[in-house]
């Protein structure tokens, strides 16, 4: 079998597991109350749960040994694709075939097509790196939310925000602002829309 290196950018492998993230545990679907509440409770570790991961540095290692395991359903040291999406799938996110696969890609070192530990380990921290990213977003955005737990950011909430950090500005430069990333026209901020802000 010829295998061939594909070199993969740091920033298609940071958008991919971004991507991976949210279809795994921070899904479309939710609310941003919700996704609060998500990246919260994913910090805890339960011993029931075998995808639960400490955040300990003493634990760390062997709590990825142990999700390896769980993952490498076969036993025989490598994690493929389909092991990959089944588990997933058990924990209660989702992944399509080509995410599985571009998930094993970015992260394997031998070109083999499967994960081992130390790619596995990698994969794990590129979303880790995710969820400590979109935990901060989440912060930020409730700090110039309308008001707690609305969902969206208005021209004058982010007006009263900029004022807070000592920028004085009108309101009508507050909607040029938001119009530049209002991806659905309505006027406001979502979530999603901040995100496309803050990483541009």
């Amino acid at each position: 079998m010829c295998t061939v290196s594909v070199s993969v950018s740091m920033v298609e492998k940071e958008s991919f597991f971004s991507r991976l993230w949210n279809r795994i545990v921070l899904k479309k679907t939710t609310t941003h109350k919700e996704q609060k509440s998500l990246t919260t409770t994913t910090a805890i570790t339960t011993t029931d749960d075998p995808l639960s991961l400490s955040s300990s540095d003493s634990n760390y290692n062997g709590e990825l040994e142990r999700l390896f395991t769980y993952f490498d359903e076969n036993g025989d040291g490598k994690v493929s694709p389909a092991e990959l999406r089944r588990c997933m799938k058990a924990a209660g996110g989702a992944l399509t075939e080509e995410e599985a696969e571009m998930a094993v890609r970015l992260s394997d070192s031998d070109g083999d097509g499967l994960l081992g530990l130390e790619d596995f380990t990698k994969l794990m921290e590129g979303m880790e790196e995710e969820r400590n990213k979109e935990s901060e977003l989440i912060g930020a955005f409730g700090l110039y939310e309308d008001m707690e737990g609305s969902g969206y950011i208005t021209p004058k909430s982010l007006k009263k925000m900029l004022s807070r950090l000592g920028e004085s500005t009108s309101i009508e430069n507050c909607k040029a602002m938001i119009s530049r990333f209002d991806i659905n026209g309505d006027g406001v901020l979502s979530f999603d829309e901040f995100k496309v802000m803050m990483t541009n």
